[in-house]
């Protein structure tokens, strides 16, 4: 016997577990590096919306365009707590976590309102647009209705009314008489509010505006006004104190009218 012993050869099955079970160690390192490379490329695209609420919006777009956002301008409204040029609402909201190159949507306050709203009824419709643009409004929905004994073109009715003050957005809605033998494509819902409930109706009807029979309901009677406060005035009783559409919602020949009223 050698004093040297030969050793013994690696088995052929043994030897293939060893390469196959090194293979299955590399595969799974390249899949966790996959997973983990994935998983920061996807959230590394992800940033949280800022809250623009107050800021200017020059101030906004420099934030957002920071973050890799698009900011736009929707709505632009009248606002007696933000100063002109400054954020109302934004969507989506502060905190929310979007992808990159996400649009975020605001609207902007035009300051506390200062023009006076024009009276266009009787006008043209395009001297009406005319009159609106020279105080720096526009025209917001407008719908046409056949009306006897009134010119084709004519404002019949307008939301917000003449001279209304406190109004959200700067554009007024239109009613415009329609030629006799066009059908109505829409109607303006008026307020009626604070009318007697067949004066109301009358209204309603004149025009065209069919309303379901009405509900009463018990009004409190208002406390008399003590430590020399002003009284208020009990609620008439017949008189409308809700409606349903509100008012300046367009409307067609379908919609039905619901007006709440006083005992």
């Amino acid at each position: 016997m050698s004093a040297y012993a030969r050793p013994r050869s690696t088995h052929p099955l043994l030897r293939f577990f060893r390469i196959a079970s090194l293979m299955m160690i590399l595969v799974a390192i390249g899949l966790l590096a996959a997973i983990t490379t994935m998983h920061f490329a996807i959230h590394g695209a992800e940033v949280q919306v800022p809250a623009l609420k107050g800021m200017t919006v020059a101030e906004a777009r420099s934030e957002t365009s920071a973050l890799g956002l698009n900011l736009t301008v929707d709505n632009r409204y009248y606002s007696s707590s933000l100063a002109a040029g400054h954020i109302l609402t934004q969507s989506p909201a502060s905190g929310a976590v979007v992808r990159r190159e996400w649009r975020v949507r605001v609207s902007e306050s035009l300051g506390a309102q200062k023009v006076d709203v024009p009276n266009t009824i009787g006008t043209d419709q395009r001297v009406a647009a005319l009159n609106l643009r020279r105080v720096g409004l526009s025209v917001g929905a407008t719908a046409h209705l056949p009306y006897p004994g009134a010119a084709e073109g004519t404002v019949l009715a307008q939301d917000p009314p003449p001279h209304a003050q406190g109004i959200e957005g700067p554009s007024v809605n239109l009613l415009v008489a329609a030629a006799p033998d066009e059908t109505a494509d829409g109607f303006l819902m008026p307020d009626v509010t604070g009318m007697p409930v067949v004066t109301a109706q009358t209204a309603l009807t004149r025009v065209g505006i069919k309303f379901a029979p009405p509900t009463f309901v018990d009004v409190a009677i208002p406390p008399v006004g003590e430590g020399g406060t002003t009284p208020k005035p009990p609620v008439p009783p017949g008189s409308v104190i809700a409606q349903q559409p509100p008012a300046g919602t367009r409307i067609d020949q379908t919609t039905q009218v619901h007006l709440t009223v006083a005992k």
